[in-house]
């Protein structure tokens, strides 16, 4: 059941034995007029990432950040400006609203060479990429020009620019290819015993990252078209469509075949509408980003389910154009395979008036990827077209069918309470970009306890709505699901209440974040009051005098999946007395910005040739966790011995509460044995 109320959050399991650059930087200086020229830097990145811009507010968020070493013969001129498509985004895990770039930017930065001699002009970019999964460390690029300047005419600007040449982006003279790490042998910082592909258990860690993301979608599809088909504007058809096919057919095979043909062209028509998602994604791969936490489009949502939630009340009918349904009908007429595919089409269109809310519901909330959108439709497309082609297989089944009634009426009823608590989630999100907060988590949740509550009260026959007769009969499934319904009311009301951790977790993702509170004060210090070391080479210190395993844990403080990790995953209580308890936290941050003393700042040397200036304590740990675990997504997970060997496979991203404790008991367990 959990799982289905989190399948509306993107889950990201990355394999952690993997180094990823999905971003290549070039450069090229032009000249402009006299002694003045411009540096172009220009940042191109794979499908799916962005770069965060220099103007991003958001605390812990890394800008991109250009830095020039002082050069007595070079003045700068202005600062570094920034050309691409500028995206914004609100954060529900940061509370604010995320600035970046995709798939190209350009920063621009105009100088002056003072004097004619030959000068070397240096930048240093800091950056930081992430996608709708992942957010890899913080890294950097040094870039070197040598300029030979004179003077110039605008006949002469093309023949200088030959005299403009790039040399190594890294300058390393005078260095030294080892850094300093505080703690335990500071000039290490390739630890042997630290193999994340040759653990002492192979039997555990990597083997439970998998991506179930895209299985419940499917399931959440596939539930939602089994509930439209119970509605009052499809569920009489089954009977009479099948009946068609078997009375007009010229045999039993024949009318079994076309069915099966029909059900077959349900199927793909569910599958056609997600099309032209998938065309725009093409041309603007964010634009589903973008809209997503689109105020207005929020808005738009909340309006449009309240719309959909009325309608199943019964006080007005949705329907499409009946043009359109004439149109399709009539082409239904010319017979064979084309004429099959109309009378889907046509089953489709009448059908909008139940159907519409269902699948404005699937689209809503799968609207930011249009492969999710696909596979949701996908699910809903196959529920039909197995109730469908299973009835034309065996059409004695018909007789087991409960027979039409205000049954029917009840479940479209239920669906419009159901519409209408999913109108309050995009009013949440609306409010939450606007940064208005004015829908507090309680409020939220107070609304979602008197909608189970009124739905309970429906069933039970205390309110009733215009399609609903007037002494209905309360049976005892209405009775039972009414129970269901109060159960899910007193489920939710610890979340009026103030907590430190969630306490309504099925409605994760759903609700307004902890943060947007009545009660909300500002942050103490450390994570759940777990005692963390921010060291390795402390807690290897510790480790050693209290004989437990490490628990390395590379975080971020701009890493959303790290966030929810502590939130929805530490915070289970056996999931924190398991790390409070039998290990020694070691959160190392890759995007921390305080810089080392200048005796430790080097450039080092990486295992793939690149060389990487080590100026921050962020720059430390996450080289560090480049050169250890061949990787640099967050968060990444390890348990190591005191004497820095590794127990089972590091595990990366975000996981369920039941995959991170597999992989904390097989690590501690493999180290008492060790032992």
């Amino acid at each position: 059941m959990k799982k289905l109320f989190w399948i509306f959050i993107l889950v990201a399991n990355i394999a952690p034995s993997q180094i990823k650059n999905p971003i290549k930087w070039t450069s090229e200086i032009k000249p402009v007029k006299d002694n003045q020229y411009e540096a172009v830097f220009t940042a191109v990145l794979e499908s799916g990432w962005h770069l965060y811009s220099k103007d991003i507010k958001i605390e812990n968020a890394i800008p991109t950040t250009f830095s020039y070493p002082e050069n007595p013969n070079i003045r700068l001129i202005g600062t570094t400006r920034e050309v691409g498509k500028k995206i914004e985004e609100y954060s529900e895990i940061f509370e604010g609203t995320l600035v970046y770039y995709s798939n190209k930017v350009e920063y621009h930065q105009k100088f002056e060479v003072l004097g004619n001699k030959p000068v070397k002009f240096e930048a240093d970019v800091e950056f930081q990429i992430c996608n709708d999964k992942v957010c890899l460390a913080p890294d950097g690029e040094t870039f070197s020009f040598t300029i030979k300047p004179e003077p110039k005419t605008t006949e002469e600007v093309d023949s200088i620019t030959q005299k403009i040449s790039p040399v190594a982006k890294v300058d390393s003279s005078g260095t030294k290819d080892t850094m300093n790490i505080a703690g335990i042998d500071k000039n290490q910082i390739s630890i042997p015993g630290l193999d994340p592909d040759n653990p002492i258990n192979k039997e555990c860690g990597e083997k439970i990252i998998k991506n179930e993301n895209e299985l419940w979608i499917f399931i959440f599809g596939f539930l939602g078209g089994l509930i439209a088909l119970l509605t009052p504007c499809v569920y009489p058809m089954i009977p009479l469509t099948i009946s068609y096919f078997t009375k007009h057919a010229k045999s039993t095979n024949q009318g079994r075949k076309n069915a099966l043909i029909y059900a077959f062209f349900i199927l793909l028509i569910f599958l056609l509408f997600t099309l032209p998602f998938h065309l725009i994604s093409g041309i603007n791969p964010d634009i589903f980003n973008q809209i997503s936490t689109n105020i207005w489009l929020n808005l738009a949502f909340f309006f449009i389910f309240l719309t959909f939630a009325f309608s199943f009340f019964g006080y007005f009918d949705i329907s499409l154009p009946s043009w359109m349904a004439n149109k399709s009908d009539k082409a239904s007429e010319s017979g064979g395979i084309v004429g099959l595919f109309f009378m889907a089409l046509t089953l489709v269109i009448v059908s909008f008036s139940c159907t519409g809310p269902v699948l404005g519901s699937i689209l809503a909330n799968s609207i930011q990827n249009p492969t999710q959108l696909t596979t949701a439709f996908g699910g809903c497309g196959l529920a039909w077209a197995l109730v469908f082609g299973g009835f034309a297989l065996f059409p004695q089944l018909l007789h087991n069918m409960p027979k039409s009634g205000n049954w029917m009426n009840t479940v479209k009823v239920v669906l419009g309470f159901i519409e209408l608590a999913l109108a309050f989630k995009f009013l949440s999100k609306a409010d939450l970009v606007a940064k208005t907060f004015l829908l507090k988590r309680e409020i939220f949740i107070a609304l979602w306890i008197l909608v189970a509550f009124a739905v309970a009260l429906y069933l039970v026959g205390l309110i009733r709505f215009p399609h609903d007769n007037k002494k209905p009969k309360i049976g005892t499934g209405r009775k039972i699901w009414a129970g269901i319904f109060v159960v899910i009311a007193i489920y939710m009301i610890p979340g009026l209440f103030p907590s430190e951790k969630p306490n309504v977790k099925l409605l994760s993702g759903l609700t307004p974040p902890l943060t947007i509170s009545f009660y909300h004060e500002e942050e103490k210090q450390g994570v759940l009051g777990l005692t963390i070391i921010h060291d390795y080479y402390e807690a290897q210190e510790i480790a050693k005098k209290d004989n437990k395993p490490i628990l390395l844990d590379f975080t971020g403080y701009g890493c959303e999946n790290c966030r929810k990790m502590e939130e929805y995953v530490w915070s289970e209580p056996d999931i924190w007395e398991i790390i409070n308890s039998k290990v020694v936290i070691a959160s190392l941050y890759v995007d921390d910005s305080e810089e080392l003393p200048e005796s430790e700042q080097q450039i080092l040397e990486l295992k793939d040739g690149r060389k990487r200036k080590i100026r921050t304590i962020g720059n430390k740990w996450s080289t560090f966790q480049r050169e250890n675990f061949n990787s640099n997504s967050q968060p990444l997970y390890a348990l190591v011995t005191p004497d820095g060997k590794i127990l089972n496979f590091p595990v990366a991203g975000y996981m369920d509460k039941e995959e991170f404790k597999s992989f904390l008991q097989c690590g501690i367990e493999t180290f008492k044995n060790t032992k």
